[in-house]
């Protein structure tokens, strides 16, 4: 057999086509093709770049930033359980008319809650809660979870410590509702729409906190409540240790609604402010003045999704210690 010989250029070709082909990059998607795989990376690429293009608070300590004072484009899917009856197409299916119905006891109390909405800790534990027949984004699950786990870990349920609780743009009360579960001593609900008052009233009864005093449920404007809340039947001096906010984020504007919140006669020192928000908005800042000349400081500022969600402390006292300032959370979303 005639001896065949080859240069060593040749070894060099062959071991560098070895090695090329073995770092090609393979697709780890074997059931899609490669094609699919590069559209798939190209579209979290523009996503990227999109987030890139939030504006950030760069405002001077204590002032609203600009991105704030305007109102935001923040869409977001409607969920089975929302869509008003009115609203749904005959015949169609997917979100434009949803086939989800009530199940179990909440079906049989004539409950619209086939989304599951539910308590999650406390007394009121698995209670499932009726739902307004109106547009609503109520708060995920996960998400109020990790805020009353924040909440628990201010000493605000603690035995012996009474909290008043003031929920803004209640919706269903499913987040007053989860404060009055974990142990707060009273809840106020507000929201401007009459059928979401409605709703509150019957999960309120649902949950077993009917007894007197224990809420007071306030259909009105969010604005004319926390600037003038004798106006809408809250009593004089009233104040409260948690107000949170969690606004429809396309029908309000955020400057507004922080200013009215820091200023209102409701809030006193330490009071916590929660106040969600969607990325589009940008980051809120970390210290919010107010006119008295004291300060609101960001103790929290956390992402779940396209949702973020802010903490505040009314001038602080150092009594919650967990509740320590966090500059650090409010630089980007």
């Amino acid at each position: 057999m005639p001896h065949v010989c080859r240069s060593r250029a040749f070894y060099s070709l062959a071991a560098l086509a070895t090695v090329t082909a073995f770092i090609q990059p393979k697709n780890v998607f074997p059931h899609r093709s490669v094609r699919t795989v590069r559209s798939a990376m190209d579209m979290k690429q523009r996503r990227s770049k999109s987030r890139e293009n939030i504006p950030q608070a760069t405002s001077s300590e204590g002032e609203i930033p600009p991105n704030l004072r305007r109102k935001l484009r923040a869409s977001r899917p409607a969920m089975g359980h929302v869509v008003p009856k009115a609203t749904r197409t005959k015949g169609a299916g997917g979100s434009a008319n949803p086939r989800l119905r009530p199940q179990g006891r909440a079906r049989e109390a004539g409950m619209n809650n086939p989304s599951m909405l539910k308590i999650l800790g406390g007394s009121a534990r698995g209670k499932r809660l009726d739902s307004p027949e109106v547009y609503l984004r109520p708060m995920m699950g996960k998400v109020r979870e990790a805020v009353y786990s924040t909440f628990t870990s201010f000493g605000l349920y603690d035995e012996g410590v009474s909290t008043r609780h003031l929920d803004i743009f209640s919706g269903s009360g499913s987040v007053g509702l989860e404060s009055l579960s974990r142990g707060a001593s009273h809840c106020t609900f507000v929201d401007f729409a009459a059928e979401c008052c409605n709703a509150v009233e019957r999960n309120v009864q649902w949950c077993g906190f009917g007894e007197e005093g224990t809420t007071n449920i306030v259909c009105a404007d969010y604005l004319q409540a926390l600037r003038d809340p004798s106006s809408v039947g809250l009593p004089v001096g009233s104040t409260y240790q948690i107000v949170t906010l969690c606004p429809p984020y396309e029908e309000v504007v955020y400057a507004d609604l922080i200013e009215a919140a820091a200023n209102s006669v409701l809030v006193a020192d330490d009071t916590v402010i929660l106040i969600e928000y969607p990325v589009e908005l940008g980051c809120l800042p970390h210290v919010i003045s107010r006119k008295d000349g004291g300060k609101l400081i960001g103790v929290r500022n956390r992402k779940y999704g396209r949702t973020v969600i802010a903490m505040y402390v009314v001038n602080p006292t150092g009594r919650m210690e967990v509740a320590g300032s966090r500059p650090e959370e409010f630089v980007t979303v």
